[in-house]
């Protein structure tokens, strides 16, 4: 694992977007996606993208900017194990509803499902998508849908109001990227600079402001349909795997780190989690009257993950855990 350079420096420079030299530099890549050369891999797209989303969750989440700050001042680097992004299932306008907006770009950057998580308190199912060529470094996603059919009757309403008026990102130029990757499993390079912008764009959010009282709708009923309102499908969280997670968590509260105060254990005892509480951001409402009006909501947070070697393959144990994931979510968490 090395700093990316090549084809995967060149890819994120063309894209042209807010992404830090710093952020994008720590990120350990695999070797193999470092060369030289005119055409781009969709391993070389995905691992483009994974950095990108990182240093956008960086430039919207400062604590997770100071860790990773004072990662790189120690001459360290992040090994950036899954992204984490939230949709609905429900009416979506043209957007694809729930996981099928990001299956139809995932599948052609080379991810394959790699398990599916029922989480019944938060009425969402989380879907994990693994790289098929570099599944350890590579980073996965975690997608997970809210399923709106599950809300009380008046959040139902609230839900169809917010995200029923969402856009397709995807235009011309992501499609014949996206069709080239799934049928040829790599793309002349410029194809891949033009239309990386595109697939970046896709993890934000795609409807309008919501109006306050459909947000106050939603918020007592499910907190993470709240957070989409207001967030869209831009990144959750970003995960760090490490050896040693309790051990850290242990040490960055002693430094004034605001983390969750357990570490989540899976139910195989192989894969520990915790993560900073979320950082607050001020985002726009609409009002009755047309105006708007700013309130402090729960952004984006930065997770930590230690995975063990899972016996029965000898590789390492890249599964995730239902009550794992239910019990990090709560960081994002009004409260």
């Amino acid at each position: 694992m090395v700093e990316a350079t090549g084809i995967l420096r060149r890819l994120i420079a063309a894209a042209t977007l807010p992404a830090s030299d710093e952020a994008t530099a720590s990120i350990k890549v695999p070797s193999e996606l470092c060369n030289e050369g005119e055409t781009a891999s969709r391993a070389h797209v995905a691992m483009a993208l994974n950095m990108l989303l990182f240093a956008d969750l960086l430039a919207r989440v400062p604590t997770a900017a100071t860790f990773v700050a004072s990662v790189a001042a120690r001459g360290e680097s992040i090994q950036f194990d899954h992204g984490a992004l939230r949709t609905i299932d429900g009416p979506t306008g043209a957007l694809p509803r729930g996981i099928g907006a990001f299956a139809r770009i995932l599948g052609p950057l080379g991810y394959d499902v790699g398990g599916t998580y029922p989480l019944p308190r938060l009425r969402m199912t989380g879907t994990a998508f693994t790289h098929r060529d570099f599944p350890e470094e590579v980073p996965q996603f975690f997608v997970s849908e809210l399923h709106v059919a599950q809300l009380p009757g008046e959040a139902q309403a609230a839900a169809r109001n917010v995200f029923d008026n969402s856009v397709d990102p995807l235009g011309p130029v992501e499609q014949l990227l996206l069709e080239t990757l799934a049928n040829e499993g790599s793309c002349p390079l410029d194809l891949a600079t033009r239309g990386l912008p595109g697939l970046f764009h896709a993890f934000a959010r795609q409807h309008p402001p919501p109006a306050l009282a459909d947000y106050e709708a939603l918020l007592p009923h499910s907190a993470e349909a709240a957070w989409i309102a207001t967030e869209g499908n831009a990144f959750n969280h970003a995960t760090d795997r490490l050896a040693d997670v309790g051990a850290l968590a242990a040490s960055l509260q002693e430094e004034g780190y605001r983390m969750k105060p357990e570490v989540e254990v899976s139910a195989n005892g192989r894969v520990r989690q915790t993560a900073f509480i979320a950082d607050k951001v001020l985002r726009e409402f609409r009002l009755p009257d047309g105006s708007q009006v700013a309130r402090e909501v729960p952004g984006s947070f930065y997770e930590f993950i230690s995975r063990d070697v899972d016996p029965a393959t000898g590789r390492l144990d890249l599964s995730f855990d239902s009550g794992n994931a239910t019990g990090i979510f709560s960081v994002t968490s009004v409260r």
